[in-house]
């Protein structure tokens, strides 16, 4: 992010009606226009997080993100750069009966409208084109995923700082500040499920989230480094599994494990491998990436990849 352009986040909220996919446009109060839901990036605050924020205070809707549908970078009134991250965003229908909207300064009404009726609705083109990419979605029958989200342990004691085993080096005073600062972030994915590497410094990684979210963490050793470097790890089954559930899930590892989690992900699907998804692989500590697969056919292979570098 830059100095000077100001940065904000949304989503293409979708959900289907008798078969046929509706999406959600806001009538604003002040502005008098019709728009895709989005806000400003609060302070420390990543654009997952403000994706999901905004479209919880404008339309009162619980949301989990899905693909990335692009950015939109045009120029405000006042001279300087806006740039808009967006997602798709499936709104179950209990998300839909827990909403707590209500008419307010920001936003005088909700409404839900086919793809047709919103391209001509709209009030502004840098929406139509971020609606059009969520079309191509449907053209393509992909339209339900889940995440598959990668992410390397934050940063550890090094190893020549560490007299005891490999497997126990703890995180730095870094590391902790990063495994605290996934939290939000990767909540915006709401997973389900939290598969780490035995290894103290994967573990220690996922314990912020998993004590915010609730969820168990299922250690093993079958993503582990050590069991990696001694070939007895078993990448395949773990993902394999993970796919085969369709739930979001985050799986915590090691730098040299990384490629093959990666690779096996996009075997499963069926997808052709390519400079990508080594790019994916290609973590920082403390860093993760977002894989997401069709909820429907999973072996229609990789829809999208986003990554995330660390923010500490």
């Amino acid at each position: 992010m830059t100095d000077t352009a100001v940065y904000a986040a949304g989503a293409v909220c979708w959900r289907l009606v008798d078969g046929k996919v509706q999406i959600l446009v806001i009538h604003r109060t002040v502005h008098g226009d019709v728009t895709i839901p989005k806000g400003k990036v609060d302070p420390g605050e990543s654009l997952p997080e403000t994706a999901v924020r905004e479209i919880k205070e404008e339309t009162g809707l619980t949301i989990r993100l899905g693909v990335p549908l692009g950015i939109s970078n045009y120029n405000m009134p006042n001279g300087r750069d806006k740039i808009v991250h967006y997602w798709a965003a499936e709104v179950t229908p209990e998300a839909i009966m827990r909403s707590t909207f209500v008419p307010n300064g920001e936003v005088a009404a909700l409404e839900w409208v086919t793809i047709k009726r919103a391209r001509t609705y709209l009030s502004y083109p840098a929406d139509v084109e971020i609606l059009d990419a969520f079309a191509h979605l449907i053209d393509n029958e992909v339209t339900s995923t889940f995440a598959l989200i990668v992410v390397r342990h934050a940063k550890a004691t090094p190893p020549s700082s560490w007299h005891g085993p490999d497997a126990t080096r703890p995180l730095t005073e870094r590391g902790v500040k990063q495994a605290a600062a996934l939290v939000g972030t990767l909540r915006a994915w709401r997973p389900k499920r939290i598969v780490t590497s035995s290894a103290t410094r994967c573990v220690t990684t996922v314990v912020p989230l998993a004590a915010a979210s609730g969820i168990d963490i299922k250690r093993t050793d079958l993503i582990s480094q050590d069991a990696w470097e001694a070939g007895t790890a078993d990448i395949r089954h773990v993902v394999g599994k993970r796919v085969r559930s369709r739930k979001n899930a985050v799986l915590c590892s090691h730098g040299p494990v990384l490629p093959d989690i990666l690779r096996e992900i996009a075997l499963a699907t069926g997808t052709t491998l390519g400079a990508y998804v080594t790019d994916a692989a290609d973590l920082e500590t403390g860093g993760f990436s977002v894989v997401h697969l069709s909820s429907d056919n999973p072996s229609s292979g990789i829809i999208a990849i986003e990554t995330h570098a660390p923010r500490v």
